[in-house]
């Protein structure tokens, strides 16, 4: 499974290649976790109501994964590995923590938090 954070999904909703045919292929395969911190954050940046149906529809259409207490684990887990000082902040540590509780890889564009992820975290195109 992958987890795309937003950074990924914002170039697939511009339809910039390379990312827009990887990515459809990784929908329809049904390889995409949909998780609520990256989907609030595509939200907030919707500028109109087609942009948020739009979005929406994919959070209803796409598996997801349990987050209960994620928020919590996910500051604990930023504190303990000093993430912040990273230039790490809480959502990406939830995104890191769901990957890690999911065994899931995190297709991102963020270079912060590509800097800090071990290989095998990585979903490379």
């Amino acid at each position: 499974m992958i987890i795309a954070d937003t950074s990924i999904w914002i170039e697939f909703l511009k339809n910039k290649e390379p990312i827009v045919s990887l990515f459809e292929e990784k929908l329809n395969s049904r390889d995409i976790i949909g998780i609520s911190c990256v989907f609030g954050e595509l939200l907030q940046g919707c500028s109109d109501e087609n942009e948020i149906k739009m979005v929406k529809g994919y959070w209803d259409n796409i598996p997801k994964t349990e987050e209960t207490n994620v928020w919590v684990e996910a500051g604990e887990y930023s504190g303990r590995n000093n993430l912040i000082a990273k230039g790490i902040g809480l959502i990406d540590s939830v995104i890191l923590t769901l990957a890690l509780r999911t065994k899931s890889k995190i297709w991102t564009l963020d270079k912060k938090l590509l800097k800090i992820l071990n290989k095998e975290t990585v979903f490379k195109m």
